[in-house]
């Protein structure tokens, strides 16, 4: 990059003075170069069965579990404030071995998906969580066959998670169980049962992250055996990380995501430079309470730090964001 050779003043500066673009609030705002905006927003919902009222979250302060019946009146908060997409996460009153609750036509995320679509119409995306942790016994996101997640019945059982799901309605099913081939075997379950307009965005690099522990602790789904890293990505590896992506893609996948966001934003870059599709990043709920137990402390801004955390996974090269800070960033940008 060539520059401009000092030739302005005695004293020594040059002729460019970054801060000239810095001078006042509207000549930075006329020079932004990333902008944030509430359609760049997904905000996840967790619905539980048999619940009475809305449930607080203890590891994520202002966040909670909603009862059926509540579900419509989060939506339209969200709808007022411009939000129009949401991830459904369901967490059933009973569970067993096989996560069939997940694919039940009267499943907790099923009818949650069939009352969004009865109130709110096309107004709001609906996406969908395709996993089976909520919905084992055991905790884990596939079958179990002799203590090993046996990965091609559990993709087939993904097919027909998903397939229930959009025959409630969902818009987009996002697999993130992270098993081989759960694109395939989903694109495919779809096609044959007559939805090849539902939309897959999966979670093409999830990965064992230790910042996911405040979402098990929210949808009551950690493993009660071993851990979760035989089929979740170490998080060591980028370029692992750049085949499952490439893998899902030849699969036929719509839209990918990439969780946690923050510890990867070298990942975001590098996918939305190798790939045309849409890039979702997820930030994940150790993110959000890790900022929120710093903010309760009086340590750190909270809308400060929230803006430009997502603003970087933004400019890093994401298309659109979940973040549990769907709500309060809405609120934010509307001011």
């Amino acid at each position: 990059m060539k520059t401009r050779k000092n030739s302005s003043s005695s004293s020594g500066f040059p002729d460019v003075r970054l801060r000239r673009l810095r001078k006042t609030p509207a000549i930075r705002d006329l020079f932004q170069e990333t902008h944030l905006s509430v359609k760049d927003l997904i905000a996840p919902i967790f619905v539980e069965e048999g619940l009475k009222k809305p449930q607080d979250i203890g590891s994520m302060p202002d966040i909670k579990r909603f009862p059926l019946s509540s579900l419509s009146k989060e939506v339209e908060e969200l709808s007022d404030l411009g939000v129009r997409a949401i991830i459904l996460f369901g967490l059933p009153a009973e569970k067993d071995d096989k996560g069939s609750q997940a694919f039940a036509d009267k499943g907790i995320v099923q009818r949650s998906v069939e009352q969004v679509r009865k109130h709110f119409g096309d107004k709001i995306a609906v996406i969908t969580d395709v996993c089976l942790c909520q919905y084992t016994s055991h905790g884990h996101c596939g079958i179990v066959v002799d203590g090993k997640i046996d990965n091609d019945s559990s993709a087939s059982t993904l097919g027909r998670v998903a397939v229930s799901q959009a025959r409630a309605g969902a818009d987009i099913v996002a697999p993130s169980a992270m098993m081989d081939g759960q694109v395939h075997a989903i694109r495919s379950a779809l096609d044959d049962a007559g939805f090849s307009d539902t939309a897959i965005m999966s979670y093409s690099s999830k990965q064992a992250s230790p910042l996911f522990a405040p979402f098990r602790d929210a949808a009551h789904s950690a493993p009660e055996f071993g851990d979760r890293k035989t089929y979740q990505m170490p998080f060591s590896n980028p370029r692992e990380s750049m085949r499952e992506i490439e893998q899902d893609i030849s699969e036929g996948v719509d839209a990918i995501i990439i969780k946690p966001a923050i510890p990867n934003l070298d990942l975001i870059y590098q996918a939305s430079r190798a790939t045309s599709l849409p890039i979702c990043a997820y930030s994940v709920s150790g993110e959000y309470a890790l900022m929120k137990a710093a903010a309760m402390e009086g340590w750190i801004d909270e809308n400060a730090v929230m803006t430009e955390f997502l603003t970087g996974i933004k400019r890093a090269g994401a298309d659109m964001i979940i973040t549990y800070q769907a709500k309060k960033m809405a609120r934010l940008l509307s001011e």
